[in-house]
């Protein structure tokens, strides 16, 4: 049998994430999908998924560290079914995606920093600063003679050789 999921859409909310007695990590959340379509009036709608996914191991760290809620992402893995019996003795069930494979979709510039890697510090002006006046100047060096330019042989291909 064969069950596998590919779904590209927004986290609804922060990850949530928690560690077995066995020190391995467990991150939940949710995704947002959107599918657009015309109705048989020509009419344009909109249907939105939210779907429960859960991460588990060093993706569940690293979705933890860098994912935030509306973070878009691409997630692979399995649909799971879930069923439990509520407080009230009803019988419930949820469907859910257990993750095995995440990409990240935001470029790096729509998260600030400090959010997606703390330990980052950005370089001080002072670092790019022009040196001082009152340094002693460098003698100027003899211009060497340039490198002579490198020629790239031909090759002898017949058209029909070419495999496209």
């Amino acid at each position: 049998m064969y069950n596998k999921v590919i779904l590209v859409g927004n986290l609804t909310r922060d990850i949530e994430i928690r560690y077995t007695p066995g020190g391995s990590a467990v991150a939940n959340t949710g995704i947002a999908t959107n599918r657009r379509y015309k109705t048989a009036t020509g009419e344009q709608k909109d249907e939105t998924m939210f779907i429960d996914i859960t991460f588990f191991g060093r993706t569940a760290e690293i979705a933890n560290q860098y994912l935030r809620k509306g973070s878009k992402v691409l997630v692979e893995g399995r649909l799971k079914l879930d069923q439990w019996t509520a407080q009230d003795g009803t019988k419930r069930s949820r469907h859910t995606i257990t993750v095995e494979n995440l990409q990240m979709l935001d470029s790096k510039g729509d998260a600030p920093a400090a959010t997606t890697n703390p330990g980052y510090a950005a370089p001080t002006h002072d670092a790019y600063a022009q040196p001082s006046q009152a340094a002693p100047q460098a003698t100027p060096q003899p211009k060497q003679q340039p490198e002579p330019e490198q020629t790239i042989p031909e090759i002898d291909i017949d058209e029909d050789e070419i495999p496209f």
